[in-house]
């Protein structure tokens, strides 16, 4: 057998071999979806309020500081929260008002050069939409009682959440310690990098990508304010959370403050809002990125745009979210490994110089 022919071969077993223990694996962490999602999020809340909790156990005790964090983060998202709404319930009869002159607009904008449809096309979509709610009103209403049990079963994993990373937070390098101990000794070394390699690389992308979001939804917000599109502060929220996912996540929130302005404002304000995109995106990957995530995640953004796209493929929303920073947290680790290597074990010629050292005193 030629050689070339049985080093692929022994390649291809292997390959064939991970990719099964890999496919097992995503079936099990299926299998286990809501602990899985509240592990991932309690290290997301660890990573985020680790700096607080330390700069306030300097002078508080731990389990105090924990608790006066907590209550921070909480009183700061439902302030967000409350004031979103506030927001939307001020604005809800203008923005209808706004909304149904922004069809007409439409309306009139499609009749002309160079569309040429018929008049009205907008207002009979929009009535067909409401003769497809009333036709379909009970599937609607099945749907949304699932989805009731889904945000039920969502705030159950984000309780886990809590919980978890209250623990975290208080003893989590003793849990750490704790988990080496019940490793052979030899592995503890390797470990003991490979974890700190990780939650060094999570944590920061975790604080980055927060800060590339928060930075994403101000300009949004400012631009937004500029050009007088209505719910400005319910869009820049939404700007927040879709710049979690990296890549794709900003351009559909813009797209969807394009359509509001649209309906509100007419097509030129929409248009510029559509070159936001443009302009976000550029900024984004262009100084945001670099500067505020090269110095915890070095991977290329082709590999970012393909892990986006195969986490979608295998669990949706939920997987382009989680995906980068497995992706990275994996090649941090494999980076720490390659890089320094296993421990040296002493050899029977050092094991001899060091009992002879020992026998004759020297150090």
């Amino acid at each position: 057998m030629p050689p070339g022919l049985r080093t692929a071969a022994g390649y291809a077993w292997r390959l064939v071999l991970l990719g099964v223990a890999a496919y097992l694996l995503v079936g099990v962490l299926t299998r286990l979806e809501l602990p899985v999602i509240a592990v991932f999020l309690a290290l997301v809340i660890t990573s985020v309020l680790r700096p607080l909790v330390d700069l306030l156990a300097r002078v508080l005790p731990r389990p105090v500081a924990v608790l006066l964090a907590f209550v921070c983060g909480i009183a700061v998202v439902a302030g967000v929260l409350t004031l979103v709404g506030t927001t939307v319930a001020d604005e809800w009869s203008s923005l209808g008002a706004e909304t149904r002159g922004g069809l007409g607009r439409i309306d009139h904008w499609l009749s002309g050069a160079p569309f040429h449809l018929r008049p009205g096309t907008v207002t009979d979509l929009r009535a067909k939409i409401g003769e497809f709610v009333t036709a379909h009103r009970s599937a609607l209403l099945s749907t949304a009682l699932s989805g009731a049990s889904r945000v039920i079963e969502l705030l159950t994993g984000l309780a886990l959440a809590v919980f978890c990373s209250v623990f975290f937070l208080h003893s989590g390098d003793r849990m750490w310690c704790w988990a080496q101990r019940q490793l052979p000794a030899g592995a503890r070394p390797i470990w003991d990098r490979a974890g700190r390699a990780a939650w060094r690389t999570f944590a920061g992308y975790t604080r980055g990508v927060l800060i590339v979001a928060s930075t994403n939804a101000v300009l949004v917000g400012i631009a937004l304010a500029v050009l007088r599109v209505p719910l400005v502060l319910p869009l820049v929220v939404l700007e927040f959370f879709a710049a979690l996912v990296p890549l794709i996540g900003s351009p559909i929130a813009l797209a969807v403050a394009a359509l509001v302005a649209l309906a509100a404002r007419g097509p030129v304000v929409a248009l510029l809002v559509l070159a936001l995109i443009v302009v976000i995106g550029q900024i984004e990957g262009h100084l945001l990125h670099p500067l505020v995530l090269s110095w915890s995640v070095r991977i290329h953004p082709v590999v970012i745009a393909l892990s986006v796209t195969g986490g979608a493929v295998l669990a949706g929303v939920l997987g382009a979210v989680v995906a980068v920073p497995v992706v990275s947290v994996a090649w941090a680790v494999i980076t720490e490994l390659r890089d320094h290597g296993p421990p040296e074990r002493p050899g029977p010629q050092s094991r001899g110089r060091a009992r002879s050292r020992r026998g004759s005193g020297r150090p």
